[in-house]
């Protein structure tokens, strides 16, 4: 294989699983979006809420240690590697938010109330904490 042919080769690679990281992370924020009264992006944008925007941010960075890390699994072979970043991708987003269920039914904390507060509160560090856990958890299963 040429220079150009495994530099082109590798471009594809990555447009390839930039695209799918930004529809995971999409679908990463409208899950979000469902979860919390009002729209997202008028309460992080307009309103400028840090419980909702610390929630929003790291749910998004724990699907992408999910793509990091099925990227990397994939040892190279595109077609295995989308497939499996986008089941785990979804899957994570997934335990993301039955997550957050259950720590509204058994912790008590509520991201719907937790959104509604102008100052961050320390329930969202728990759960943004929380996120990120969850993320590396099912970022470190995949490999």
């Amino acid at each position: 294989m040429t220079l150009l042919e495994t530099l082109a080769r590798g471009a594809g690679f990555i447009a390839s699983y930039a695209a799918l990281g930004v529809i995971l992370m999409i679908v990463g924020f409208y899950v979000i979006d469902l979860a919390i009264p009002g729209k997202l992006s008028k309460i992080i944008k307009t309103d400028r809420n840090p419980n909702a925007t610390l929630l929003t941010t790291s749910g998004l960075a724990a699907v992408g240690l999910i793509v990091a890390a099925s990227i990397w699994a994939s040892g190279g072979r595109l077609v295995e590697g989308l497939a499996t970043t986008a089941v785990f991708g979804l899957v994570g987003i997934a335990v993301q938010t039955v997550a957050m269920l259950v720590f509204d039914k058994i912790v008590g904390i509520e991201v719907r109330e937790l959104v509604k507060e102008p100052e961050l509160q320390p329930g969202a560090r728990l759960l943004a904490v929380t996120h990120l856990a969850i993320g590396l958890i099912t970022a470190v299963a995949v490999i």
